[in-house]
């Protein structure tokens, strides 16, 4: 492991767990503010990361870094937010939002990343690379330390889109499987999700996700290039 390595596993880690942290902390602030402090007494609807590590140190420590060491060296991981099933049951519009709030904060910090590589790129600091890759969305012009902003920009960007899209999948335990019942009567919505909860997915729908984001992922990833660089066709 070379200190460059090590360098770019440090910057890995800082992203995900600031954006899990943003991610858990949205959900767990939208619980409280709909009528459930479960997380929130919990010292989660807050960005201090402690909480969320307590909660799920598997998911926020061990199998980031593992997954850092292994081909092809990104991180992926997990937390989690507690909340009331009871309150859930009550109030099934709520939940939906507050199930939401966690992809919204990553779409946010990752339009946040995008504005800044814009800056960076009006102020000559950036520049479109002629490849892109996760740690490669924009690239430095100058020496310096805009070369260690233009990785620490391109994760915070790729990661975030990569939650937040993920995370908006209809399919359990993932957000947007709670989501997507906005879009259904409330009498129906219950009935889904007392199904969706009881029907035992767990890491088989995970598994599903992740194949079916497998396949739309580079679409994706292209589109949201097409909006941070409008009119280029580099990728």
């Amino acid at each position: 492991m070379t200190p460059d390595f090590l360098i770019l596993g440090l910057i890995w880690y800082i992203v995900f767990l600031f954006s899990t942290t943003c991610h858990e902390g949205a959900h767990a602030l939208a619980a409280r503010l709909g009528g459930d402090p479960t997380a929130s007494l919990r010292g989660q609807a807050s960005l201090n990361p402690l909480p969320h590590i307590q909660r799920e140190p598997f998911g926020t420590v061990i199998v980031p870094l593992l997954t850092y060491l292994l081909p092809p060296h990104f991180m992926i991981g997990w937390a989690s937010a507690p909340f009331d099933p009871h309150w859930q049951q009550r109030h099934p519009r709520r939940a939906a939002w507050m199930a939401l709030a966690g992809p919204a904060a990553n779409f946010t910090l990752m339009v946040c990343a995008g504005i800044a590589i814009r800056i960076g790129m009006a102020g000559g600091y950036f520049r479109i690379p002629e490849t892109a890759g996760f740690t490669h969305v924009t690239e430095a012009a100058v020496p310096g330390t805009a070369g260690f902003a233009a990785t620490f920009l391109s994760i915070l960007f790729v990661l975030n889109l990569l939650l937040g899209t993920f995370n908006l999948l209809p399919v359990p335990p993932l957000d947007g499987n709670t989501g997507v019942t906005l879009l259904m009567r409330e009498g129906i919505a219950l009935r889904f999700l007392e199904w969706s909860h009881s029907a035992g997915f767990g890491m088989l729908g995970l598994l599903i996700a992740w194949v079916l984001y497998g396949k739309i992922f580079n679409f994706i990833f292209e589109s949201s290039l097409a909006l941070l660089y409008p009119g280029s066709n580099w990728y």
